[in-house]
């Protein structure tokens, strides 16, 4: 995988990681609630001299044993007998060594001044401790030197000048701080997430990718479009009416360049017969047969659409016309092919065959004798478009893509996977089936998976050259083209063309 991909992983899981993100915030919230609040106050307390010298002299002596009493007296404050007198003082239910451990004493360099910071888990009894504790201190100190010294007085002692004021709000926890590490934490498992979900997808979600891995070209990329449902199938593959209002410009468009990858694909015999076909159900084959058949006719191309699903028939529901008999009935002798194939008001260039009645054995009918020599007799004549069923459920695909030119392969973008995929054209390659390419279905138009070329730019560039271009005709299309999309004068005329007896074994 290279960093683009990883980027797209990103884009595509971004509700994961924001929703991540909040769960962190969500706990370090949470995880504050559940502690106890500890306060801290301090209170302050000056080591002098008891000496009442007041002559320079005396006083800076006095000054001197002070400081030299500050280093020893830090040492005092941590004594348990300070934190015994506390717990007397206060009436505590604790021990001398618990209570040191929620006590600091520290002087600022160069001072003689003794500072005491106590924890408690109320404001008020962090700072009663505080003063308790530099009393305490202060006793104890004036037992110390009185011992040490010679007159039994004591030379230095300590006095709290500055009693501790009560905290306003706790040291800990920190909500701040909580919020932020959860955050933080937050987005990293989202971000991890979606790295892991980025590099175990096996779902195909983009052209180049799917290329490299199947060694198939991408012919089409098809965008999926809100207002095409299960009602509204097709597009207007007519130039002079395809303004975008209905949201379907961006599928014609795709569809426009579909037709000239096919007629590329091979300069000299450009496919005649096409089937269209999937991996699985509900890729959107039959849609993407129904609308290439029909942007083959707006472009002038005589187009037969033969559907070739004589199990879950489509086509006809499709396009909008009767069911009634079809394919299965003119392989069966019951029907001449002159009968059973049906204009469509959609295009005077396209003419439907539909299913048919559903024979017991739909593989081996779409794999007769007869059945190539029904699809030579129409591409003689026409471009033969076959909806054909899935090709991992049943092997009818395959069977069909055997007599016919190749097959395009529908997939759906972000659904199919590549496996599934795989064992599709593998299905084909043993049937001796040419894949002619792949065509992914349903591309968003926004988003990670969005097709590079934006269908938007599209529409923007070619509106403009539609005002510039004169009598409303659209100024990407020829001349040549237009005219040749124009109905024959007898449409009834064209049908006669695909008259095809049945063998002689079959007739009457």
């Amino acid at each position: 995988m290279e960093l683009r991909d990883y980027l797209r992983g990103l884009r595509r899981h971004w509700i994961a990681i924001v929703l991540m993100t909040l769960v962190g915030i969500g706990a370090g919230y949470g995880w504050t609630l559940l502690q106890t609040p500890v306060y801290v106050a301090s209170a302050s307390g000056l080591v002098q001299s008891t000496g009442q010298g007041a002559d320079v002299g005396s006083m800076s002596l006095g000054d001197s044993v002070a400081r030299s009493r500050v280093p020893s007296y830090l040492i005092i404050a941590g004594w348990t007998d300070v934190a015994q007198g506390v717990i007397d003082d206060l009436d505590l239910d604790t021990t001398p060594e618990q209570l040191v451990e929620r006590v600091e004493v520290t002087n600022a360099d160069g001072t003689v001044i003794l500072s005491a910071s106590a924890e408690a888990s109320t404001p008020e009894d962090a700072k009663a401790l505080a003063e308790a504790w530099l009393r305490s201190l202060a006793t104890v100190v004036e037992g110390v030197e009185a011992e040490s010294s010679a007159t039994g007085a004591a030379p230095v002692e300590v006095i709290s000048r500055a009693s501790a004021s009560v905290p306003t709000s706790p040291a800990f926890p920190d909500v701040q701080t909580a919020l932020i590490v959860g955050g933080v934490l937050g987005f990293g498992f989202g971000v991890a997430f979606a790295m892991i979900r980025t590099a175990a997808d096996r779902r195909i979600r983009n052209a180049e990718d799917t290329e490299q891995k199947t060694g198939v070209a991408v012919v089409g990329t098809i965008p999926f479009v809100p207002s095409m449902d299960a009602e509204n199938r097709l597009v207007d593959a007519s130039a002079a009416n395809n303004t975008g209002k209905n949201g379907t410009f961006a599928v014609s468009e795709a569809l426009r360049a579909l037709r000239t990858n096919l007629q590329f694909m091979d300069v000299d015999h450009p496919p005649k017969t096409i089937v269209v076909t999937s991996p699985l159900p509900g890729d959107g084959k039959s849609t993407i047969a129904c609308n290439l058949a029909l942007t083959l006719a707006a472009a002038g191309t005589t187009v037969v659409l033969v559907d070739g699903d004589l199990r879950r028939s489509m086509v006809a529901k499709t396009m909008g016309l009767p069911g009634g008999a079809g394919l299965s009935d003119v392989l069966a002798g019951r029907a001449a092919l002159s009968e059973v194939l049906q204009r469509t008001a959609k295009s005077n260039n396209l003419l439907v065959l539909t299913a048919g009645s559903v024979p017991p054995n739909p593989s081996e009918v779409l794999g007769s004798e007869r059945m190539h020599t029904l699809l030579a007799d129409l591409t003689k004549h026409a471009t033969v478009i076959i909806d054909a069923p899935p090709l991992l459920p049943v092997t009818d695909g395959a069977v069909l893509t055997h007599q016919a030119d190749g097959a395009l392969v529908v997939v759906t973008l972000g659904k199919t996977t590549y496996d599934l995929l795989e064992k599709a054209l593998d299905t084909l390659k043993k049937a001796r089936g040419r894949a002619l390419g792949i065509v992914l279905n349903k591309s968003p138009l926004r988003g990670a998976d969005a097709a590079t070329y934006s269908y938007e730019y599209r529409h923007d560039y070619t509106s403009k050259a539609s005002v510039a271009a004169p009598d409303g005709a659209r100024a990407d299309a020829p001349k040549s083209s237009r005219k040749a999309a124009s109905p024959p004068a007898d449409a009834s005329d064209a049908s006669d063309d695909f008259v095809t007896e049945p063998p002689s074994d079959q007739r009457g």
